[in-house]
């Protein structure tokens, strides 16, 4: 049986305005945020540096996922907050006026965010044996995404 694949012809789809936001939380040991929280981070700004690489992730996403097509991205809005003592919550909303929609970028601007967190603090989280036994990144997904033909 021969197999085919690639990218789906978008040739002929209306140019529409589209937005999609994700999200995802990292489990952090609660001393590991409150230095974050208070700059107190050898590797510099986490927050910060999320928000860049979560930016960066976006405007890659076709690199990285093959089937993804280029995007012209219009927007992209990072929010990084913690949620309680110990998880941060991490929303990417990304924009665009195209044929196709934007979710896999906003998926992956907030993984990449989530990853550059735990690289960052790598350090601090584990234990005498080098493993992470707190540490953990969840639920990943999109939590909206509109569409609108535009005029």
């Amino acid at each position: 049986m021969e197999k085919t694949g690639g990218m789906i012809d978008i040739t002929q789809k209306p140019i529409v305005y589209r937005e999609a936001t994700a999200e995802g939380f990292i489990k952090l040991k609660p001393e590991t945020l409150q230095r974050i929280l208070e700059g107190n981070v050898e590797k510099g700004d986490v927050l910060e540096a999320a928000k860049i690489s979560a930016i960066n992730a976006v405007k890659k996403t076709p690199e990285i996922l093959p089937y993804c097509h280029p995007i012209p991205i219009t927007s992209i809005k990072t929010y990084i907050q913690p949620i309680d003592r110990d998880t941060v919550r991490v929303s990417v909303t990304v924009k665009t006026t195209w044929k196709t929609g934007v979710e896999m970028e906003a998926l992956t601007g907030v993984s990449a965010a989530l990853l550059t967190i735990w690289d960052m603090v790598k350090k601090y989280e584990k234990d005498a044996q080098g493993q992470y036994p707190y540490t953990k990144i969840t639920s990943i997904r999109v939590v909206e995404k509109t569409k609108k033909e535009t005029s």
